[in-house]
């Protein structure tokens, strides 16, 4: 089952393509919102999956189920 952390869809299309590889610029472009926007929805992922790096943004978001 998945648990989404009280995640919006759009902070979840924010994270696959965090887990992706792609640059805060590349998930702007990809998406047409501002880089600001991408920060924003990274910042309240970090802090609702308890985590600070991409990284670990990632992997706890597979490992949760998140994505």
């Amino acid at each position: 089952m998945k648990e989404n952390k009280n995640l919006t869809n759009r902070e979840i299309e924010v994270l696959e393509l965090v887990a992706g590889g792609l640059s805060n610029q590349d998930i702007a472009e990809e998406l047409h919102i501002s880089i600001h926007t991408v920060k924003a929805h990274i910042s309240s992922m970090y802090r609702k999956i308890e985590t600070s790096s991409r990284v670990a943004l990632a992997v706890n978001s597979l490992k949760l189920g998140i994505i």
